[in-house]
């Protein structure tokens, strides 16, 4: 235990810019093509405009930089013959640096993650988990860890106009058009430690590799489309996996105004899934809402995501509710809700599995340049009878968690 919490904190210290970087004026400096950088989650990917990343920034020259991250040590405890127990670290951190080019804006952005060695074995525990693989083999009601590197990538904003702006976006490891904000950037998840059952129904590209994407933003809506590589990331999660440009995506966003933030998406994957050929069109929409309150915000998201396989024909959905809401500065509800075609798991067939989690999250007090908190959440799962010998009638997760993060900064 002692190792992990090490390497859990271990993201953090190199965050720490000097006492007077918590001005106002570094976010004024900016072009309105670097504002719009700014507001970019993973990739190309967005909140609502009213949500405030938390944050810390400063400035090296001419260049704005900008230090975002986040660590869980959780514990976590799966009922029934297919349950499991374990302490793990999800983290991440995330570093942006932007500078005025061209009469535009450039931004370099990467986002780094330590879970290969905090997430052991290759796996943690969540039922009704599918997606990747572990030693060979298809993970089953298991999540797998994140990449060591998470983004690596180059953007590049200009404005045609008072109300058009252009965006290039190329990233060797990056985020195509594809999709919601994934669930570790997404404001609705942010005191959710662990892994949606719909993931690689709705986000799992938020990781792919040879990503370039262009788009046209014009008041408030924007289009964009992406050409990546289709399949997922290796076991080997200290190493960039690479391939061709292989598939291809669009995205429509509308943001009509700062709370809220609506996207359709599609995409064609070539051969997702590693460990077994065969290509799939992924389609979905989501409508993601948060409003601010006090110094902190009241985030909420709808997903739906749907998988046509090219080969079998079959169209598995998933669909999700999820929110954060801050009951005050210190206290936190977070819910989330889940229907999911799944058709990978120890059992053949297409069974349809409910997920419904409920929590809480108290922050117990400020380091230098960070948030802490303790918390937990509880999942019950509703699945067919005929599941029920393998999973058990009544299986349940829970997940007692503490939390390091960031602070925002106060303008």
């Amino acid at each position: 235990m002692k190792r992990k919490l090490f390497l859990t904190l271990l993201v953090f210290p190199i965050c720490a810019p000097a006492q007077d970087d918590m001005s106002g004026m570094h976010m004024h400096q900016m072009n309105e093509a670097g504002m719009y950088l700014m507001d970019m989650a993973s990739g190309t990917s967005r909140n609502p405009a009213s949500w405030t990343m938390p944050m810390v920034m400063t400035r090296a020259g001419s260049w704005n930089l900008m230090f975002m991250g986040n660590a869980f040590l959780v514990d976590t405890q799966q009922s029934g013959p297919r349950g499991g127990d374990k302490l793990y670290s999800p983290n991440a951190l995330m570093f942006s640096a932007e500078h005025s080019l061209w009469g535009g804006s450039l931004m370099f952005q990467s986002m780094f993650s330590l879970e290969a060695a905090t997430i052991t074995d290759r796996r943690y525990p969540l039922l009704f988990q599918t997606g990747e693989t572990a030693y060979g083999r298809p993970l089953i009601d298991a999540q797998h860890p994140h990449n060591f590197v998470m983004a690596a990538g180059l953007q590049y904003a200009h404005k045609l106009g008072e109300s058009t702006t252009l965006q290039f976006y190329y990233a060797p490891v990056g985020d195509p058009a594809l999709g919601p904000v994934g669930f570790p950037h997404r404001a609705s998840a942010a005191e959710l430690p662990q892994a949606p059952i719909g993931h690689h129904w709705q986000d799992s590209t938020h990781i792919a590799d040879n990503v370039a994407t262009v788009g046209v933003q014009h008041s408030w809506f924007r289009l964009e489309a992406s050409g990546f590589y289709g399949s997922e990331p290796g076991e080997n999660r200290w190493r960039i996996d690479w391939g061709p440009m292989n598939s291809y995506s669009g995205r429509l966003s509308l943001m009509p105004s700062k709370n809220w933030m609506f996207q359709v998406s599609a995409g064609h994957l070539t051969d997702p899934e590693r460990q077994q050929s065969g290509d799939v069109t992924r389609v979905t929409s989501s409508l993601h809402y948060s409003r601010p309150i006090g110094d902190n915000s009241w985030s909420t998201s709808f997903i739906w995501g749907l998988n046509h396989d090219l080969v079998t024909g079959r169209n598995l959905n998933s669909y999700l509710a999820e929110t954060v809401y801050p009951l005050s500065r210190r206290n936190f509800l977070t819910g989330r809700w889940e229907l999911v075609d799944k058709d990978e798991l120890s059992v053949p067939g297409i069974w349809r599995i409910g997920a419904y989690t409920a929590g809480y999250t108290h922050d117990i007090g400020s380091l230098p340049y960070l948030e802490t908190g303790i918390g937990a959440n509880l999942t019950a799962y509703t699945l067919p009878e005929t599941l029920k010998p393998t999973y058990g009638g009544r299986p349940w997760g829970v997940n007692l968690y503490v939390r390091l993060r960031i602070k925002k900064e106060h303008l």
